[in-house]
């Protein structure tokens, strides 16, 4: 398609979302929480779809999950009719277009995080894909699931390849008809910018692998400048990869900020204004993590019971001693948690997504802190999909199998747990209906037998016991001041653990105010 002339590039969202034929696959930039997400777009995809019928069996493409579980992201878009499969490194932001994909509706696939925002530079560069390790062993992996969530996804995505007598994943390149991105500022030659996002992701990706494809790119943003003066420094994805802008005057930095200079790197927030944890089994779980960190540590941490180790370091005064990171392109600064996850606060530099996974692939982490569903006897561990829930991988395959050492965090149970944590000592109120240690887990999404095959270091921190995995199977090494062995740990798992002849008791400190 020709590219448009400068007098046309800008258009309505409405004129936008009719620019998007029946049958194309859509490439959409941004995370959960809002964060980079061109609302209005989806929006106006909406509205057309309920107006007209049109488009219609549409294929999303997008690395991160793309909501607030409250009815933004591709939950605009979870209509029948309208969407025919998406291929997603995340679901949990978006529970209406997951219950489609569990009920049968639409075809789903969930693929790790890195590894899609890695294929939108392959097909870029009209490379054949990406060739990777990522996922072996787990429900990507083509012997396992291949990354199919339902039977309607019959398409291969994955495939096992053998090259110099390795073994290896081979994921094939996407073609993009449409790419939606966003940016802050556009110039009227389509030069976009980012000075209020809080991350750029791989918008400048997204859009060349559209162009590469023959298809368009429409980028939403909050400004207009004219040309000559945006500082070249400051463009993010330039005008020749953009065929279209959409101004949304109203648009937010995430779902919950109009806009944080904090999050954007504009400002430095002072330490005492960081969020800080209240007392819990949560901070327990931090408290205890964070024990395992130490000077000029590279880290990442998951979303979830993890995010709470950073600022359990910034309590501490230790951020200065530490990097943390995130999968969506942040280094340094204290990461968010909650439904904004994915962003910092007090960022030290904003790479590209996809240039963080390179990362991460190769090593650069000297420990993770990931979130915990569900671990087996095998040391497997499931946060992808449990019971009704199915939330996805995101990064975490990426960052599970290639950090130099893994910590999962949770609660020991699940669903109705009630726990008292006071005075140096954990009580247990209610035990949890939902055991997370279990015979098998519903989904891998870490492998045990791949962890022991590299050879690498694996902590379970929870807030009553901590493991670690060793060549016979998990290993209890600690346990909480204040709770029964046998009742309150072993009786509370479907099977029987190795424990360690120096079995310890955490320190009480973790439990004090």
């Amino acid at each position: 398609m020709p590219s448009p002339s400068v007098v046309s590039k800008f258009i309505t969202a409405a004129e936008a979302a009719r620019l998007i034929p029946s049958g194309a696959t859509v490439a959409i930039m941004g995370a959960g929480g809002g964060p980079g997400e061109p609302t209005q777009l989806l929006r106006a995809l909406r509205e057309r779809f309920l107006a007209e019928a049109a488009p219609s069996r549409l294929t999303l493409l997008h690395a991160t999950g793309l909501g607030d579980k409250a009815g933004i992201g591709t939950d605009l878009l979870a209509l029948d009719g309208l969407v025919e499969t998406d291929i997603a490194g995340h679901l949990g932001m978006a529970p209406s277009m997951a219950r489609m994909i569990q009920d049968g509706r639409i075809a789903g696939y969930n693929l790790p995080q890195g590894v899609i925002s890695q294929l939108y530079r392959a097909t870029a560069a009209r490379q054949p894909g990406v060739l990777t390790k990522v996922g072996l062993g787990t429900f990507v992996d083509p012997r396992i699931e291949g990354g199919r969530l339902n039977s309607r996804a019959v398409r291969e995505l994955v495939h096992v390849v053998h090259l110099a007598g390795e073994e290896w994943l081979f994921y094939p390149r996407a073609k993009v008809d449409v790419a939606l991105v966003r940016g802050t500022t556009s110039d009227s030659k389509g030069n976009i910018t980012a000075e209020e996002e809080a991350a750029i992701y791989e918008g400048i990706s997204i859009a060349q692998a559209a162009k590469a494809s023959g298809g368009i790119v429409i980028a939403q943003v909050k400004y207009l400048a004219e040309t000559g003066t945006l500082d070249p420094r400051t463009v993010v994805i330039p005008g020749v990869s953009v065929d279209y802008v959409v101004v949304d005057p109203e648009q937010r930095q995430t779902c919950l900020t109009i806009h944080d200079p904090s999050l954007s790197g504009a400002v430095r927030r002072p330490a005492a204004q960081l969020p800080r944890l209240e007392l819990s089994e949560r901070k327990v779980v931090a408290r205890r993590a964070a024990q395992e960190l130490f000077p000029n540590a590279v880290i990442n941490v998951g979303v979830g019971m993890p995010d709470g180790i950073a600022q359990v370091a910034a309590e501490q005064g230790r951020l200065g001693e530490l990097t943390f990171t995130i999968e969506q392109g942040l280094i340094g600064g204290m990461p968010a948690g909650g439904v904004i996850f994915g962003v910092s606060h007090n960022p030290e530099a904003r790479i590209h997504q996809s240039h963080q996974f390179d990362f991460y692939d190769g090593g650069g982490l000297d420990i993770a802190f990931l979130g915990l569903a569900q671990m087996d006897i095998e040391g497997n561990v499931n946060v992808s999909r449990v019971g009704p829930l199915l939330s996805g991988c995101g990064g975490f395959i990426n960052i599970s199998q290639n950090a130099k050492r893994v910590v999962f965090c949770g609660t020991f149970t699940a669903k109705g747990v009630d726990l008292e944590v006071d005075g140096g000592r954990l009580v247990i109120l209610r035990e949890g209906t939902v055991r997370k240690f279990v015979r098998q887990v519903q989904q891998i999404t870490f492998s045990g037998r791949y962890a022991r095959q590299q050879k690498q270091p694996v902590l379970v921190v929870t807030e009553r016991a901590v493991f670690e995995l060793g060549t016979d199977g998990l290993v209890l090494k600690e346990i909480a001041p204040g709770i029964d062995l046998q009742r309150d740990v072993l009786g509370q798992m479907d099977f029987k653990p190795l424990v360690a002849s120096d079995l310890r008791v955490m320190n009480p400190d973790y439990f004090r105010s």
